[in-house]
């Protein structure tokens, strides 16, 4: 059986709300101080409550409060929103709300609970208690169904159960947003998944003998992808086609625009167009897809010629790849016709380049975030010149394929100290005489 609670001390005029009888000026939201968190002498957070009711010093009266450290839980109270949105600082913790609070204005047809959803919507971030009538549990769990914590009968309080209430309701409310966040990120990831299937796609390279092998690496502090693609396909005449391409920022925008990309590529070029022509049409793409006029991309395609031994290359602002050959130390294809980034000249031309492969060779694409990592302690990038010093080196030392490729992130990498800032992907074909 619930005790019912002696008549407490008013609370005090600055804590309620009201401005101290010597002063008759009312703080406006924008002159109201912002609070912060109120920490003991041991370092922890002192829980405090808010309390909106019409009438504090008459019908609800609130009882001295502790919490399960046996510290007070600060109280304020508000008489109506306009104060409650005022006194709503950063160390508020719980509001106990009077589900009979008037409203002005409200006709007894509107929603009973309109001021639980308007306090709701006002502190999505704080733990709610709903204050009802005695016997009225139906109201009540009506309120935890619209977002209370939990409900209390107003002539039922004590200090304990009214403590233990803002206990419950403050870890509840901690647990919902743990829960939600939890939520996000299963969203998030499925998000990345779909986009991953999107910029990193399977190549289609049947009745090749070419061999595949890829890496990608986000950069830092990304739930999402960023904008780097690559694909590689086999057309029906046996010329293997390849191509990487890095959008300008990170995001799901940036993302989903370089999954737009990727496949206007693969689809351009299953319907025969290469070179200038495809390039050109990307461009279009580009333009009429991206959300900002500054965005660009740039690009690498190369199309290798049906017996393996040669290669027609393009390059739209885009680092060269790199090639290595038995018997030779691994170089850059020339980049001397390389042409601008696609979305930055309208009427742009990109040059398609002829160069020897020969029997048997490894062609490496990649984009700019594995040349722009630090290396050391000034501040100096790797760069392509130090990128082919240290793959003909994990050459000499017999690696290959998907082996070389994570050889070589992983020392990019370190080469940093840390988490590389940009996004890394790097495609590797191989040809065997």
């Amino acid at each position: 059986m619930p005790v019912p609670i002696p008549r407490q001390r008013a609370i005090p005029a600055v804590e309620s709300g009201q401005a101290p009888a010597a002063s008759q000026h009312e703080p406006s939201k924008e002159e109201a101080p912002r609070k912060e968190a109120t920490v003991d002498n041991n370092g922890a957070t002192q829980l405090s409550l808010l309390v909106i009711e019409d009438d504090p010093r008459g019908s609800t009266v609130v009882p001295e409060l502790l919490d399960s450290a046996g510290k007070p839980i600060r109280v304020r109270t508000a008489r109506n929103l306009t104060e409650a949105e005022r006194l709503l600082t950063d160390d508020v913790h719980c509001i106990l709300l009077d589900l009979a609070l008037p409203t002005p204005g409200r006709s007894p047809d509107d929603d009973e609970l309109a001021v639980l959803r308007h306090v709701l919507e006002l502190a999505p971030r704080h733990a709610v208690l709903a204050l009802t009538a005695s016997g009225d549990a139906e109201r009540g769990a009506e309120a935890v169904r619209v977002g209370a914590q939990d409900y209390l009968f107003r002539d039922e309080l004590d200090s304990r159960l009214l403590s233990r209430a803002i206990r419950y309701a403050v870890e509840r409310k901690r647990s919902d947003t743990a829960e939600r966040r939890l939520a996000e990120g299963r969203v998030r990831a499925q998000e990345n998944r779909r986009l991953e299937r999107g910029l990193l796609p399977t190549p289609l390279l049947e009745g090749s003998s070419l061999r595949f092998a890829a890496r990608y690496r986000p950069g830092r502090s990304r739930a999402l992808l960023g904008g780097d693609f690559y694909d590689v396909v086999r057309t029906p005449d046996g010329t293997v086609h390849a191509m990487i391409g890095d959008v300008c920022g990170h995001g799901p925008d940036e993302a989903a625009l370089g999954v737009e990309l990727r496949i206007a590529w693969r689809a351009l070029t299953l319907a025969g167009l290469c070179g200038d022509e495809l390039l050109g049409t990307l461009q279009e793409v580009l333009e009429h897809e991206r959300s900002d006029d500054e965005i660009f991309a740039t690009l690498c395609t190369v199309d290798i010629a049906p017996d393996g031994r040669r290669a027609g290359l393009c390059l739209a602002g885009h680092p060269s790849p790199l090639v290595a050959r038995p018997g030779r130390p691994a170089r850059l294809l020339p980049s001397d016709n390389n042409g601008p980034a696609l979305g930055l000249l309208p009427g742009a031309r990109w040059p398609r380049m002829q160069v020897e492969l020969g029997a048997e060779w490894s062609l490496m694409l990649y984009t700019d975030g594995l040349i722009e990592g630090r290396v050391g302690e000034g501040g100096e990038r790797l760069g392509q010149d130090g990128m082919v010093s240290m793959i003909r080196r994990q050459l000499s030392e017999g690696l290959r394929g998907e082996a070389l490729l994570r050889a070589a992130v992983n020392e990019v990498r370190a080469l940093n100290g840390s988490e590389l800032a940009d996004d890394v992907a790097v495609l590797l074909l191989d040809r065997e005489a």
